[in-house]
């Protein structure tokens, strides 16, 4: 622990670390002290002087080195000539402030009011007000009067765009940057700044597209006043008129707490709507912070395109019918398939969801498939984090790898925690095949072949990099960049070969994480779903198929040909998907913010979500809907409520022994504090009242358990040979993720248009050469039906392709091909 120093504040003993600052620790003694540029997640600047204090020290005799002591034994204080900023003083032992008398007071008064001589008057109309902290500390400490003219007031732009997401109104910003030091210091993306000097001081952004960053929305949050806004919430509502409802963000599997702010409207028929979304603190998972598709990307579940009545297929068309009709359509079709069933889930279905689909599976003796590609599920329940862990402790003396995944666009948060543990000085290597942003604060980058991964495992536990197997504690973060299936279950097994070998595993900050695409992957791997190696064979060869939260048919030609071909399908989903279209019957499904349920998060902790919005017409619960139809059939599942679906969850499946929703609802006091009560100091993130969640236990905490030996001595070298592929004439097809993809959650969001990405093909200029494919526009994947752009990059590896998942182009998994150049048309005339 840290040295401690003893002090006074108000008359009040205070002990806290040294170092710490004196606006902390009045805080952490429940004594106020206003701030504007100031945030406890920041390097202090000291620019708007709003935290002044009268600071005292103990007088020493310089020839003892002694406190100098009054009449009655105490320490004599003296008190320096001038006010001091409280926010970039550190504490020091016997130290005396004092934050409240008549010098202070008209210091806070004369900075507010200096403040207020360049501020417009826009409080009646102000997004920001209801939560603004300069209204608060006007209110507070402020003056009554201004001495200065209304006149003389500084006129700038307002409603200007930094890009598309955030709008700027330049005269209310107090220049506190706030903003600025966030973008730069904190996520690495210095697009805004400052522009001109003076009372001419503008915020500007310098990227095209402007605010080019995934983090942009929490500048909103922690701008003091309404300089800053998001665009689907300028003008939209004042902040008293919203209920906060607690939730969890759907988009990756960090698992970041939100808050959902809705009310009702006229316009929606007296409906709740939301109208923003907020970051909810959660210490161990995503701070105060959340990215942009998590704020954004929630339109989906108001879209009028959402499925509202069942539909079944009658000659050849799905039509509306009753719900009674499409369960015993639904029934009939899969008692007749026999034992030849197959449930593939996706990864976005809450726990309660995929229990009871799972539990539907085993009482027809089908099977029970995760929709994914990616494998290792078992392995993070054996060596994965365990109860006590946090990003946020990671530093001096730890060690992080990162294989095989590009966390920024797959998990933009796990990219920021990790950034910032490295800069605390954990030992942080990353390890793959192309650049990935991560890099950059790397302290070794360990660059290989597509196909190599296992052989960079196994130098590693031959010791090629002490600093990490010599640690006091490692975590392993994998992904499936480049590797399909097979390839991501022996990268999982050589990591956790590693952790083991290595003593990582069975205690706080060690062990295994998966990169899931989706945000419950792991859940439903607990939950008893598995993988498959050919899923187009299994639905193929399948007499029913039930499909949940999943869309194989728009994802790869190849599983839409399988749909066409499989005896009974059944669908229940959000929108008329590829794989809806081809259905016998259709449900319509509600969405996460229609409900309540649970997630586990990909560092296995388990969270609760609460019911948002009200559910669309005649729309079900995912875990409803598979009870009915397994009613239907004869089978008894829970179907009253989702906490007596996860009741049966903790007394089936072991590691989920022990937990109920109220022990997920579960609080502690968190720091920073946040929440309504002094938004001036963290902004508006909301406190945590409904659940920091429980993360589980890991197998290998087990007494005797000992890993499943995969490999008798080493690794094998390779997964595939890309050389020998290229020889053949042929690339290894990579599919790489992009943050704002245009998933089945995504595309809805008409705010995030035009950052999706789009289709294309991504060559190294090199390859593209040998390939006789210089200067080529388009190409033709072998395969897929449409020609696609070329985009040549030089920071790509040679001899592979590559192109964006869920953008539009139907391939799901790694796999050879060849490409074809695509000759311009030339129309005469």
């Amino acid at each position: 622990m840290a040295n401690e120093v003893t002090l006074t504040i108000d008359g009040k003993t205070v002990r806290v670390p040294q170092g710490t600052l004196i606006v902390d620790a009045a805080k952490k003694a429940g004594i106020d002290v206003p701030v504007f540029c100031y945030h406890p997640k920041m390097e202090p600047v000291g620019m708007c002087r709003m935290c002044l204090v009268e600071v005292g020290r103990p007088v020493i005799d310089r020839a003892t080195n002694q406190p100098v002591l009054e009449a009655d034994g105490t320490p004599k204080i003296s008190f320096g000539p001038k006010l001091e900023t409280a926010c970039t003083t550190p504490v020091s032992e016997g130290m005396v402030v004092i934050t409240q008398n008549k010098k202070v007071a008209d210091a806070r008064r004369e900075v507010l009011e200096f403040i207020l001589t360049s501020h417009p008057l826009d409080c009646p109309i102000c997004d920001k007000g209801g939560e603004c902290p300069l209204q608060n500390l006007t209110m507070g400490y402020g003056p009554g009067e201004s001495r200065f003219l209304f006149d003389e007031k500084m006129h700038l732009a307002k409603h200007v765009p930094l890009g598309e997401l955030i709008y700027l109104d330049r005269e209310r910003c107090i220049q506190c940057s706030r903003c600025v030091r966030f973008q730069k210091d904190l996520v690495d993306d210095p697009v805004i700044g400052f522009y001109q000097r003076g009372r001419s001081l503008e915020i500007v952004t310098y990227s095209d597209p402007g605010f080019d960053s995934y983090f942009s929305g929490n500048t909103t949050d922690i701008c003091p006043v309404g300089a800053l806004t998001t665009a689907d919430f300028r003008f939209g509502a004042r902040p008293w008129e919203l209920k906060p409802v607690a939730s969890i963000c759907t988009h990756c599997p960090v698992g970041c707490n939100l808050t959902f702010n809705v009310r009702r409207e006229a316009a929606s028929g007296g409906k709740l709507v939301i109208k923003r979304v907020l970051p909810r603190q959660n210490e161990s998972v995503n701070e105060i912070w959340i990215c942009d598709k998590g704020r954004f990307a929630y339109h989906y579940v108001e879209s009028p395109q959402r499925l509202t009545q069942p539909l079944v297929r009658k000659n050849g068309e799905l039509v509306p019918v009753s719900w009674d009709e499409a369960l015993d359509t639904a029934a009939q079709g899969l008692k007749q398939a026999g034992e030849n069933l197959v449930v593939l889930a996706g990864g976005r279905l809450s726990n309660e969801d995929l229990f009871n689909l799972r539990k539907l599976a085993d009482a027809q003796n089908g099977k029970a498939v995760l929709y994914t590609h990616m494998g290792g599920g078992d392995l993070t329940q054996q060596v994965g984090l365990t109860p006590g862990s946090n990003l946020g402790s990671l530093g001096k003396g730890d060690a992080v790898l990162v294989i095989a995944s590009d966390l920024h666009e797959e998990a933009p948060i796990w990219w920021m925690r990790l950034k910032a543990a490295a800069e605390r000085g954990a030992y942080l290597v990353v390890a793959g095949a192309r650049v990935t942003r991560l890099e950059r604060y790397a302290a070794k980058t360990i660059r290989y072949r597509y196909g190599e991964e296992l052989g960079v495992i196994q130098s590693l536990m031959d010791g090629a990099v002490p600093e990490l197997t010599e640690a006091a504690n490692l975590v392993v973060f994998y992904g499936s960049d480049g590797l399909d299936l097979l390839g991501t279950n022996a990268l999982a097994q050589a990591c956790a070969t590693l952790l083991y070998k290595s003593g990582h595993y069975g205690r706080p900050n060690n062990g295994l994480v998966a990169v899931w695409k989706e945000n419950n992957a792991q859940g439903a791997w607990d939950m008893g779903f598995h993988t498959v190696g050919n899923f187009s064979r299994t639905v193929r060869e399948a007499a029913a198929v039930y499909i949940a939260a999943a869309d194989p048919a728009g994802d790869d030609l190849s599983l839409a040909e399988a749909l066409d071909q499989a005896g009974f399908v059944v669908v229940q989903e959000l929108f008329l998907t590829e794989t809806a279209r081809r259905a016998d019957v259709v449900f319509p499904a509600q969405s996460f913010a229609e409900r309540e349920g649970t997630f586990t998060s990909g560092e296995r902790r388990v969270q609760r979500f609460y019911p948002v919005i009200y559910p669309v017409q005649d729309s079900r619960a995912d875990f409803v809907i598979a009870a009915q139809v397994a009613r239907k059939l004869g089978h008894a599942l829970e179907m009253a409520s989702p906490a007596k679906v996860f009741q049966q969850i903790a007394s089936e499946i072991s590691l989920y022994q022990g937990l109920a929703y109220p022990r997920l609802a579960e609080v502690e006091e968190q720091w920073p504090p946040v929440g309504r009560s002094d938004l001036y100091y963290g902004g508006t993130a909301y406190d945590n009242r409904h659940g920091l969640g429980v993360a589980l236990p890991a197998l290998s905490q087990q007494e005797g358990w000992h890993l499943p030996m995969f490999w008798n001595n080493r690794l094998p070298e390779r997964t595939f040979d890309l050389s020998a592929m290229n020889q053949q004439g042929m690339l290894w097809l990579v599919p790489f993720n992009r943050l704002y993809d245009h998933g089945t959650t995504v595309e809805p969001s008409r705010l995030l248009e035009k950052r999706m990405v789009s289709a294309f093909v991504a060559l190294h200029p090199e390859t593209a050469q040998a390939l006789g494919l210089g200067g080529v526009e388009q190409v033709q994947i072998e395969g897929l039906d449409s020609p696609l752009p070329v985009v040549l990059d030089e920071t790509l590896p040679q001899g592979a392709a590559f192109y964006p998942r869920s953008a539009g182009v139907p391939v799901l998994a790694p796999r050879g091909v060849k490409l074809h150049a695509v000759k311009a048309e030339v129309q005469e005339g």
